[in-house]
């Protein structure tokens, strides 16, 4: 059996992430590939007790507090959904992974980047392919505004930090053309999910 691949997309608030994680996943079930939606923080039991801690904004939590708390929900998320999915032969699409904590954690609140690096080659995984979508400012704020849900307490954040966090996902695309992608965002649902495929398809044997 082969084993499955594992597909990260990143980007900031209101980049689109959480609907083209849908559609590429959906396209992979189309095409007959066993495919696994997932999402950070969360995606297992333990690690969705911690999403609700990060995101619920009850705590204010110190930087260095914070990403080690992200780290443990993904080290949870790991073990228990994306190495067994892997394994299984299952293509995994995870909706944030390490990136989110360097550019949220890194560049937007300041936290220790040599830290969070020396943490992620702790994990041990690595994604084939990671997909960052950079949209501008207006954009997110508009498609934030029409979702209409409550906001999280990173979406409750200033301008100027999400301008740090979207710097630090362009940074990190040009650092490692090996394994990202950046795209445009901020395009139709269609046109962004074509530009998607088309990526794979350069990347990875993607069947159809």
């Amino acid at each position: 059996m082969s084993p499955g691949r594992f597909i990260t997309l990143e980007g900031g608030e209101g980049a689109g992430k959480s609907t083209q994680a849908r559609l590429l996943t959906d396209a992979l079930t189309e095409r007959g590939v066993s495919a696994l939606r997932t999402r950070e923080p969360g995606g297992a039991p333990g690690a969705e007790v911690l999403r609700e801690l990060l995101l619920g904004g009850s705590v204010e939590w110190s930087a260095p507090a914070e990403t080690l708390l992200h780290f443990a929900a993904r080290a949870e998320h790991i073990e228990t959904t994306i190495r067994p999915a892997l394994a299984s032969g299952t293509w995994v699409v995870c909706d944030r992974f390490y990136d989110s904590t360097m550019a949220y954690q890194g560049y937007g609140q300041g936290a220790d980047r040599d830290m969070i690096a020396t943490l992620t080659r702790m994990l041990g995984m690595v994604p084939d392919v990671t997909l960052v979508l950079d949209v501008s400012d207006a954009v997110a704020i508009e498609r934030q505004l029409k979702r209409g849900a409550d906001a999280d307490r990173y979406e409750r954040l200033d301008a100027l930090f999400h301008a740090r966090v979207r710097q630090g996902f362009r940074d990190i695309a040009v650092a490692a053309p090996e394994r990202c992608v950046l795209l445009p965002g901020g395009g139709s649902e269609t046109d962004v999910h074509a530009a998607i495929m088309a990526a794979l398809r350069a990347r990875l044997s993607l069947p159809g």
